[in-house]
């Protein structure tokens, strides 16, 4: 079979796996920037293990996959490595694959959740919340080497769903057997190494010697497991504490235990039986007693302005919102300001180096008229506030006029509201409260998989994107990673310089929100470039039991902003 990988012709042989090719090719390497971890064919993610041309069919999983990707494609096949958001995924698998062998190894009755990723790496707990001394913690971790150093081959096998519930449940993973009693498949795929076996929920590379960059820290109730650099993939990241942003999960997490909702099985049960009506209930008077407890601070400190910033489809235009009606109950009249409204004219934003223009750049605020128009505000002055037409991409001629006396809030929401430099620096901090959003999950496929927080948020972003634009699910997929590329860069450095954050999401929104994407996600084709993305957002969504509720969620829900029939928009 003649194949094309990344640009070079080979002929496949009998036998010869995708990773013999990518080595007779010369195209593997030990350096992780440049190492192939997997494959992009037709826009499906494979195992470099895979043998395009066998001699005999083998029950192997996603044969009949492969051979279709590979006609689907004319037999080009595209590596994936460190720096695709797909090899990235691939590489924490095969990571966590690797770290779970070890403990398996050292402690093999011990239970061990993957917790949540807050910066650099991966919070976990171990048995009881274990507190493991630096010896331990070092013996893991020579553990983790040796079993990279060995470069297992990691198998991948295809089984009976019964035969995984009895072998998984025999093994005492009785969190991977109750979710596979929801499964709509008669098979499942696993991963073996000697007598250990475990699923991540997609590809992995091709051996354990793949994972070879990492490090592990001691918690007081766990291990920190840190992921390789970004700017150097050859190294381990650095790890820096981000104690806002992990109380927080800590918080959430501690919440779902409460609630008895801390996997996808638990809120499966509570679908079926009806309580999922008691557990929206909870969870919305949970975000307003939040809310609530916000206003409190904030006429508590005698902030005047208050900045909302947080990454795509967090909820900050309701929360913003919300927030207005908590002050107004301390007798407030707030004022709504959209950063939005002082983007620059589309002809006056600068292109970046390749010649394009990022639109969320900082640069793309006109930065000298809000703070121009934040000082005059705050002394009394009347100012004309900016109004932008998104259609003509153009200022409008004429703004609002706004004066604020000495006692009324103003609330300024958008995407660039933490950065430091969107403040005058002559300006009172102390009349200064930001607040960073964002839907931080804590609510797991299993004990050893973390549902992504950008999961959550791209799921609202697609329904939003249809809903409120009839944008299809490959349009929103084809702006994804460029919107995340924006988060990275001008969110998220500032997140820990926030007087407090907020959490948006909701334990139970998956089960809402697949009603109104599922279909649009299985409409998507086998020959679109976003098929791999859609495929595996349906595989996740299948796990969940979807929940016809929507008349229990109210309309000032968060929840709203994206499934529609919000009333702040009326």
């Amino acid at each position: 079979m003649q194949l094309k990988i990344d640009g070079h012709s080979v002929d496949a042989q009998c036998g010869e796996s995708l990773l013999d090719l990518v080595k007779k090719l010369g195209l593997d390497s030990a350096d992780l920037r440049t190492r192939p971890l997997a494959a992009n064919i037709a826009g499906e993610t494979f195992t470099l293990n895979y043998v395009p041309v066998r001699e005999q069919e083998s029950k192997s999983a996603q044969r009949p996959t492969l051979r279709r990707a590979l006609r689907a494609s004319n037999g080009e096949v595209t590596l994936l490595r460190y720096d695709s958001a797909r090899g990235n995924r691939v590489y924490e698998r095969t990571m966590l694959f690797v770290f779970l062998l070890a403990m398996r190894k050292r402690y093999p009755k011990t239970r061990v959740r993957i917790n949540y990723a807050v910066g650099a790496g991966l919070y976990t707990n171990v048995g009881d919340n274990m507190c493991l001394s630096p010896g331990e913690v070092e013996g893991i971790k020579q553990e983790m080497r040796a079993i990279v150093n060995a470069d297992l081959t990691l198998e991948r096998k295809r089984v009976d769903i019964d035969d995984a519930i009895d072998f998984f449940s025999a093994d005492g993973q009785e969190d991977k057997v109750r979710l596979l009693q929801w499964r709509q498949f008669s098979y499942f795929d696993v991963y073996r190494q000697e007598d250990y076996v475990d699923y991540f929920y997609g590809e992995m590379a091709p051996s354990t010697g793949y994972a070879s960059v990492f490090d592990l820290q001691a918690l007081p109730t766990g291990l920190f497991l840190i992921r390789p650099s970004s700017e150097n993939p050859n190294k381990p990241a650095k790890h820096v504490f981000l104690p806002h942003l992990t109380s927080v999960f800590s918080e959430s997490e501690e919440w779902g235990r409460l609630m008895h909702c801390a996997v996808v099985a638990d809120l499966n049960d509570m679908v079926l039986s009806g309580e999922i009506r008691n557990l929206i209930r909870v969870n919305e008077a949970l975000h307003e007693k939040r809310f609530a407890a916000l206003a409190d601070e904030i006429i508590g400190r005698g902030a005047r302005a208050i900045l909302i910033a947080g990454p795509s489809s967090s909820g900050k235009t309701t929360s913003a919102n919300r927030l207005c009606t908590q002050l107004r109950v301390h007798g407030k009249s707030p004022v709504l300001v959209s950063l939005d409204d002082y983007y620059l004219d589309r002809e006056k934003i600068l292109p970046g180096p390749d010649g394009k223009i990022d639109l969320e750049h900082f640069n793309t605020i006109d930065v000298e008229q809000f703070q121009q128009d934040l000082t005059r505000l705050l002394r009394g002055e009347e100012v004309e506030l900016p109004k932008f037409d998104f259609i003509r991409q153009h200022r409008c001629e004429k703004g609002v006029l706004l004066r604020l006396d000495e006692t009324t809030p103003l609330v300024i929401e958008g995407l660039h509201g933490l950065n430091p430099h969107l403040l005058p620096d002559a300006i009172d901090k102390k009349l200064i409260f930001r607040l960073y959003v964002s839907a931080l999950t804590t609510l797991n496929l299993d004990d050893h998989n973390r549902v992504p927080t950008t999961s959550i948020r791209l799921l609202r972003r697609m329904v939003r994107d249809n809903e409120t634009r009839g944008a299809s699910v490959e349009r929103t997929l084809s702006m994804w990673e460029s919107v995340r590329a924006g988060e990275e860069k001008w969110i998220f450095p500032f997140q820990e310089d926030a007087d407090a954050i907020f959490n948006t999401t909701l334990i139970y929104e998956p089960a809402v929100l697949k009603k109104h994407i599922f279909p649009l996600l299985t409409a998507v084709k086998p020959e679109s470039p976003y098929y791999d993305e859609a495929h595996s957002i349906v595989k996740f969504l299948n796990y969940f039991v979807e929940a016809n509720v929507e008349d229990e969620i109210p309309p000032t829900s968060i929840l709203r902003e994206f499934i529609g029939g919000n009333t702040f928009y009326r």
